[in-house]
Order: structure tokens, then sequence, then C-alpha cells
């Protein structure tokens, strides 16, 4: 009877209740949820349907094509070339940023003197940069025959390179602009992880008579992994969205040795018009980031396990 009587007062209690309190949860992720479907689900959902569909500018109308845009990706010399590409600038870029952001955080890390911090903004001013102005002073500095660089190899007895047109070097040449660019990036996220380390940490390495490349190898980097997961995963996709880079510096070329996936939607969709296929090579490269981007995670969480086992329980002598 008592449980009876307990159950109606609570209904009654929650039939007071008003509308908007008792779904008040819901009003609060209403806004993010409608921000979703407009800015991700209704552009996924219409890529899908476009890459599926050839477009008459003319007519104004979609015909259905089927998979015939994916077919002919496949056989596409010029797309699997601009997949080489972009993978090629992803791995050298994201490695070579990774390595050197986490030597120049350990190094100033342990840098011991006054007004050390005020040399922080300096650092990390290359990343405040916008994209385009860093890519136009190096178009600059890369040019055959006015650029600084060239002139600073003549100066001391070598000859000119073509940077941005010599197809031996000129990815290499982008790719030292996206260095130059993100490596502070990866260095202050890696600085602040350093920061958070205690200094107790270290200090009872050093009792145990642990020398500083062990420490480093057995306390800092496996302290560190998850800012390293951090800065490697964004670097991945940052680099795998190479466009203006590319645009400016050598717009593709020379060929299309430095076309990057990216570029090439961008010319299939806008230059040369065709939307489904430019559509199709963009679900493509979604499904690329998303199965690099996995694969990735995957072995790094599998490679701090094993740094964990390995390292995590030996001793320091």
């Amino acid at each position: 009877m008592k449980e009876n009587y307990r159950f109606l007062v609570e209904k009654s209690q929650e039939a007071t209740v008003p509308w908007h309190e008792k779904h008040f949860k819901f009003l609060l992720v209403f806004p993010s949820v409608m921000l979703f479907i407009l800015l991700t689900a209704y552009p996924l959902v219409h890529l899908i349907y476009t890459s599926l569909h050839r477009f008459d500018f003319i007519g104004g109308q979609f015909h259905f094509i089927g998979l015939a845009n994916f077919s002919r990706l496949l056989g596409d010399e010029r797309f699997i070339n601009s997949i080489i590409n972009t993978l090629r600038f992803m791995l050298m870029a994201t490695f070579s940023q990774v390595l050197l952001g986490l030597g120049l955080a350990v190094l100033f890390n342990s840098m011991k003197f006054r007004g050390k911090m005020l040399l922080l903004p300096i650092l990390i001013l290359p990343m405040m940069i916008p994209s385009m102005v860093v890519n136009g002073i190096w178009r600059i500095m890369y040019s055959y025959e006015f650029g600084i660089i060239n002139r600073i190899l003549e100066g001391i007895g070598f000859t000119r390179i073509g940077w941005l047109w010599d197809p031996a070097i000129a990815m290499e040449s982008v790719v030292l602009v996206d260095i130059w660019q993100f490596t502070p990036f990866v260095f202050l996220v890696l600085f602040a992880g350093l920061q958070a380390i205690p200094e107790e940490v270290y200090e009872a390495a050093k009792l145990d008579g642990s020398t500083k490349l062990q420490t480093f190898k057995n306390m800092t980097l496996p302290l560190l992994k998850h800012h390293l997961l951090l800065v490697i995963l964004l670097r991945t996709v940052d680099t795998s969205n190479l466009f203006d880079k590319v645009l400016v510096l050598t717009g593709g070329g020379p060929g299309f040795t430095t076309e990057t996936i990216s570029l090439f939607i961008y010319r299939q969709s806008f230059v040369f018009l065709n939307l489904g296929y430019g559509a199709a090579a963009s679900i493509v490269m979604l499904l690329l980031v998303i199965l690099a981007g996995g694969s990735l995670f995957a072995i790094l969480i599998l490679g701090a396990r094993v740094i964990k086992s390995t390292f995590g329980r030996q001793s320091y002598a």
C-alpha cells in the first residue's frame, strides 16, 4: 500500500514539473545537434549524393550514374599519384616536425637562465603568421633568379638550385616550408608536457643513479606519450589536407609531381567543373584520412604499451 502511494506521489510531482525544466537537458544540446546537422551531416549526405551523379551545368540537373565516378578514380593515374604525393608529404612533414619539436622542447626545458620565457614568443612566431603570407615569403626566397637562398649558395661557391621546378626536390622544398611553420606548434605542446612533469621525478631518478639518457628513455618519453600522440594525430590530419602551400609554391608541378589530393579535388570540381568526380575523390580522401588516423592511433597506443611494459619496471642503475 505504501509503495503504491509513493508511486502516485512521484507521478503527481512529475506531472507538475514544467515541460522546459523536465526536458532542459535536451534543450542544452539542441543547438549543438543542429550545428552538427547543418555543418557536418547535411554536407556529407549531399557529398555522397553528388558523387553518384553527373551534374549538368547547362540544364542545372543531376544525372544518376551510380558508382561510375569511383570506378573511374581507380584507373586515374593522376589521382593515384596525388594520393602518393599526399602520403609522402604527410610522412616527411609529420615525423620531421615531431622529432625537431621534441628536440627543441627538451633543449629549451633544460636551459636555465633568466629571461628564458621571453624567447618563447620568438620561437612560436612562424606558426602565428598566416599560411598564405608564409607561402608568399618562401616562394620569393626560393626564386631561382632573385631568391636569397640561391644568392647565398652562389656566394659560397655553389650553383643555383631550382627549388620549386626540379622534380627531384620540389616536394621536399614544400615540406621544408611546412616544417619551418609548424614545428613551433609541436614544440609548444611538448614543452607544456615537459613543464607538467614534476621535478621530484628527475630528482628521484638522479638519486637512483640514472643517466640523462636513461631518464629521458624511461621517464620523460612515457610521461610525454599523450602529448606525442596528440601532436602526431593533429599534424597527420593537417598535413593530409595540404592545399595552400602546393597551390602557391608549385601549383602542383612540375608536371604533377607535387599535386595532392586536395589540389586534385579543387581542380576537378572548380576548374574542370566535374562536381561528381570531385565529390567521389573527396569521399575517397575522407576514408583514407579515417583509415590513416585510426591505424596511427592504434600503432601509437600499442607502442605506448610496449614502452610502458619494457621500461616501466626497469631500474635506473
